[in-house]
């Protein structure tokens, strides 16, 4: 992973000492042709957020007819991957038989625990015309007691997500508790996630967490006197209260929870103890991980 980090700038080093503000991550940005991917988590100084041990950007693009994602099966440990888009149409297949289509809004959660195979590419009638995609793609780490568990696959469709309007702005709480409400998917240690959409001008007062990672999707943001704009991410201080505002309309993502530990990683491998990952590697060139049903073909080989 370390020709993937990212440079981490902390907020004194631009000339702003803010208490409210740890650092500020920059993403790697790589370009994949008419698309691309913005790597903010893990970097070298900052390897999670709370739970969370990636954080991927992809897109905004628009593909033209006959291209697209298309990501061959590959195998994950002891981690579950979040997959949440703003537009376009993603289809998951896994080692479970698991076939979904992710739409915006939805929340596509896999768990790997003790071993998943999943691909992530796009149907024929989306991936035939003209199409964007744009979205996030998360890893969040479990737990050591539960890394090795059965995986298993939830979807949660976009209708049945909490919103909340906190002083006008709309406020969609996807994951662990905020602003009074509980989202149904489900997590597995102390866990934050939540997206919001400010006018220029607003303002909204986060809710506490143990570690927080704030990520400009798009906008600009004031936050404790630190302007932040776009493929930015802030990690905050624990603090009760972080008031942050709008300087055009402003859409951001939040992260966080309680940390877990030190983690392993390696490629798609998340562990508590290496061994743990020298197993799944030899494993997955053994070709012990099991296939994805209609999708046994192709494979992505352990570089």
């Amino acid at each position: 992973m370390s020709n993937l980090l990212n440079d981490t700038k902390s907020a004194s080093a631009q000339g702003s000492a803010c208490p409210v503000i740890e650092h500020i991550l920059t993403p790697r940005t790589a370009d994949l042709g008419s698309f691309s991917v913005r790597r903010l988590l893990p970097t070298a100084k900052r390897k999670m957020v709370g739970p969370w041990i990636f954080f991927d950007e992809m897109g905004p693009a628009q593909f033209p007819p006959g291209e697209g994602v298309n990501v061959k099966p590959h195998p994950h440990i002891g981690l579950a991957t979040v997959t949440y888009l703003f537009a376009g149409e993603m289809l998951h297949r896994d080692s479970l038989g698991s076939v979904q289509a992710v739409l915006p809004g939805d929340i596509n959660l896999m768990v790997a625990g003790k071993g998943i195979v999943h691909s992530e590419r796009e149907a024929d009638e989306v991936r035939n015309k003209v199409h964007e995609q744009h979205g996030l793609q998360l890893w969040l780490a479990l737990p050591a007691d539960q890394e090795e568990m059965a995986p298993a696959f939830h979807h949660i469709d976009a209708e049945d997500i909490p919103r909340v309007v906190i002083d006008q702005v709309p406020v969609r709480v996807l994951m662990g508790n905020a602003y009074g409400v509980s989202s149904p998917v489900p997590v597995f240690s102390p866990t934050l996630y939540l997206e919001a959409e400010l006018q220029s001008g607003q303002s909204l007062t986060l809710p506490a967490a143990a570690e927080r990672g704030l990520y400009i999707v798009s906008g600009e943001l004031l936050v404790d006197g630190t302007q932040l704009s776009e493929h930015h991410m802030a990690l905050l201080t624990e603090q009760a209260e972080v008031k942050v505002q709008a300087q055009a309309p402003t859409r951001i993502a939040l992260i966080g929870g309680d940390p877990l530990g030190k983690r392993f990683i390696d490629w798609n491998f998340v562990a508590s103890r290496k061994e743990l990952i020298e197993q799944a590697k030899a494993d997955w060139q053994a070709g012990r991980f099991a296939k994805v049903p209609g999708d046994e073909k192709d494979y992505i080989a352990y570089p």
